[in-house]
């Protein structure tokens, strides 16, 4: 097996460091180390440690991207107004997916949370158009289905959805889940968390 370029390498360390310590918890230097670098190569291959965090962050959601804007144009295929449910998977199954047994699962799970809940801004500023493309897109489709809703509650419960998604894909790997017969675990534990997520979504508007 090859052995990684140093421009991987250093993701690699910064993507572990990132998620488990956070952005301002992770120096230069500590990433450097863990990837066998010299101290410059963060500079030379991303211009900052800012610009490195972005890259770690796209290596991981672009592929979960994608794979949310798959599934809906599927959805969209075949019907122009597919029900609650049927969104929910399109747009959680893939974080599901990224979040799988092992330890890549494990680090995937805590750098999602990460992105989602660390206060610096560097690691809220990463996005672009197209992580906002997707969002829009399903805001779209599920406004469609759930026409009762307003924009803004709207937007709340899809931030809901990657939040109980990401949370709960850490806390899958942070317990020891016991043995069961089939369906595994991981697929029974799939089927809750869509049922739970399509209910939230679909509860009536909150009274204001």
């Amino acid at each position: 097996m090859a052995t990684p370029d140093t421009r991987t390498q250093i993701l690699d360390a910064a993507e572990h460091l990132f998620a488990e310590h956070g952005y301002r918890g992770t120096s230069v230097r500590a990433i450097t180390t863990r990837a066998g670098a010299n101290l410059a190569a963060v500079g030379y291959h991303f211009g900052s440690k800012a610009e490195l965090m972005a890259a770690v962050a796209r290596r991981v959601v672009e592929p979960i991207n994608a794979a949310q804007c798959a599934g809906l144009d599927r959805l969209l295929a075949r019907t122009p107004d597919p029900p609650v449910t049927d969104l929910v998977e399109a747009f959680a199954g893939p974080m599901m997916d990224g979040m799988r047994a092992g330890d890549a699962g494990a680090r995937t799970s805590r750098l999602i949370v990460t992105i989602l809940s660390d206060p610096a801004e560097e690691v809220r500023g990463w996005t672009g158009s197209a992580e906002g493309s997707v969002r829009e897109r399903y805001l779209a489709a599920f406004a469609r289905a759930l026409p009762g809703l307003s924009p803004e509650e709207l937007r709340f419960r899809l931030r809901g959805i990657l939040a109980v998604t990401a949370v709960d894909g850490l806390e899958v790997h942070q317990q020891a889940t016991p043995g069961c017969g089939s369906p595994g675990p991981g697929e029974a534990a799939r089927r809750w968390a869509i049922s739970f997520l399509a209910a939230a979504m679909s509860a009536p508007p909150t009274r204001t």
